[in-house]
């Protein structure tokens, strides 16, 4: 198979996975009726080709006491490589930070944060954004409510056959 091609047997494993990264290789070979070996070395390809990065667990921010989500762009001036390249160095070293990414249009990027509260949010501004390389203009959304939060990638119609 060439790389960067995927068949109805990868995309279903790459459904299930996504639903549930510790489903067992034997529960994704009985679900799309194959042995468990081919379901093994097609999952070792999967990752060693880069289409599964890793496996991680989804933790409830509330639960967790970082229950204030905000959305932040940030503008980045003077537009040069090197401007941008310290920003993003250095943004994607705090431990607020969720998402780090590079934008078109007024907004150069889009910060996803989670913090505690108002008050560690106006600190991280304050004290921390604020002070990243050549900012220049910021804009804060926070979210208020998720009616969808969902982590899986959609994948194209051929893998529908494998959905549970």
């Amino acid at each position: 198979m060439i790389k960067n091609q995927l068949d109805d047997i990868d995309i279903g494993i790459l459904e299930l996975l996504q639903k549930d990264a510790r489903i067992t290789h034997k529960a994704i070979a009985s679900t799309l009726n194959l042995s468990v070996t081919p379901v093994h070395v097609r999952v070792k390809r999967l990752e060693d080709e880069g289409y599964i990065r890793r496996y991680v667990a989804l933790i409830d921010h509330k639960k967790v006491d970082r229950g204030l989500i905000a959305y932040t762009q940030v503008q980045v001036k003077p537009h040069t490589q090197e401007n941008l390249l310290a920003f993003v160095q250095e943004a994607v070293k705090l431990k607020e930070v969720m998402e780090c990414s590079h934008l078109t249009g007024k907004f150069d990027f889009l910060l996803k944060i989670a913090v505690k509260d108002m008050d560690e949010y106006n600190h991280l501004l304050i004290h921390v954004l604020s002070k990243l390389p050549k900012v220049d203009n910021m804009e804060s959304l926070f979210v208020m409510s998720q009616p969808k939060n969902d982590t899986a990638v959609p994948l194209n119609e051929t893998g529908k056959k494998f959905r549970r």
